[in-house]
């Protein structure tokens, strides 16, 4: 779906990318393990490999050519404020002596909050007598590994090979070292290792390869043939994070926001980039829609909500298997878990489910897909023949 969103926001941006070193690939290209078996192929299934820095340059190439947008390199420090809209915001330009500069001000007819999880937008707000937005949490302390690897002919045909540990399996259990590969621009690998708690990667070089050989046969494969190029780098993700906008009772106009802003969810997922791309296409829809900027943009939160809400359902319902992660749970957690469960375990041996459940994954659909009982009859159908 992010993909399908960054076309429709930037056109022919996905053969921009091919022709410059992106990967792209469908069908038996794209493997899914779960427990170190590969899942069932899902012939129409397409993705893009590339870095993300390869992937935002091209991005921000693409905005910064628009003619009427400017670029200010600056850091917001604070809102502005007519009567109950925001109406501009004050900041501190990039080249100021020391952060003691005095700041200046830009009007704004909407203010969007892309600041990401570190956004202060609660705190700002707070200072002009407005309440924060609840936010709801999740700690997952997961842990995750990246590196670069030349690229040869070692895996003919291959552009993705994820792995993660199985329905109701607990994560010092697991089967196969959960971690993903991804063919990337100028030909190289990109490598993930995850782990969560006291079993997060490190920077080691040598344990990186380690515990590449106990991965699936794709990572142990370049892990044997391919040299590292560069450093690892880590990164520690301690929480899931939801603002729920829509929970407040008042809010200013001319003010929004988007990203990471008002959700962050588990990387592992694989969301974060779909739910940017959302979250654009919903502010567009609201504004298409002749909502004016000035004014409280609830149907724009509303809108938003139900996107936030899916991608916040898959991410939570698969970190609360993990042994480590308490709560909060959701209410009918217990279905909810076992139907996914019985779902994705059908996944592994059935294309049907399987394109199904890389569906709601992906967020093409809502997670309710999963729930409906064709498709719950027909992961029943699929396990008790195998039995």
């Amino acid at each position: 779906m992010g993909e399908t969103q960054l076309n429709r926001w930037f056109p022919g941006i996905t053969e921009d990318l091919i022709r410059h070193g992106a990967q792209v690939g469908s069908g038996p290209a794209i493997q899914y393990y779960v427990d170190g078996v590969l899942k069932a192929c899902v012939p129409d299934s397409m993705m893009l490999g590339a870095t993300r820095p390869f992937l935002e340059d091209h991005m921000r190439q693409r905005v910064v050519a628009l003619p009427n947008v400017q670029v200010r390199a600056a850091r917001a420090t604070g809102l502005l404020f007519t009567g109950s809209r925001v109406c501009g915001v004050r900041f501190q330009p990039r080249d100021s002596v020391t952060l003691c500069s005095g700041n200046e001000e830009l009007d704004a007819d909407l203010v969007v909050d892309a600041m990401g999880r570190s956004s202060r937008l609660g705190t700002w707000l707070r200072e002009h007598g407005w309440d924060e937005p609840p936010l709801d949490r999740m700690r997952v302390d997961l842990g995750y590994a990246t590196a670069l690897f030349h690229r040869g002919q070692e895996l003919p045909g291959t552009v993705i090979a994820h792995a993660s540990p199985g329905p109701s399996t607990g994560y010092e259990q697991r089967l196969s070292e959960p971690g993903a590969l991804t063919a990337v621009e100028a030909n190289r690998w990109s490598v993930v290792i995850a782990g969560y708690g006291e079993y997060k990667p490190d920077r080691d070089p040598v344990e990186f390869l380690r515990r590449m050989r106990r991965c699936v046969a794709p990572l142990r494969e370049v892990a044997g043939n391919c040299e590292l190029d560069g450093d690892i780098q880590t990164f520690h993700f301690r929480e899931s994070r939801r603002r729920n906008f829509t929970r407040l009772n008042r809010f200013p106009g001319g003010l929004l926001a988007v990203g990471d802003a008002v959700a962050s969810v588990n990387p592992a997922y694989g969301q974060g980039l779909t739910l940017a791309t959302l979250a654009a296409s919903s502010l567009s829809a609201h504004l298409r829609a002749g909502a004016s900027p000035r004014v409280p943009a609830w149907n724009y939160f509303r809108r938003l909500g139900v996107v936030v809400n899916a991608a916040w359902q898959v991410s939570t319902t698969a970190d609360l298997a993990q042994p480590h992660v308490t709560g909060p749970y959701p209410r009918g957690y217990r279905m909810i878990r076992w139907a996914g469960d019985k779902v994705l375990e059908a996944s592994v041996i059935d294309t049907a489910v399987n394109a199904e459940f890389m569906a709601v994954v992906n967020m093409h659909k809502h997670p309710r897909a999963l729930a409906k009982p064709r498709t719950l009859l027909r992961a029943a159908r699929v396990l008790a023949t195998r039995r």
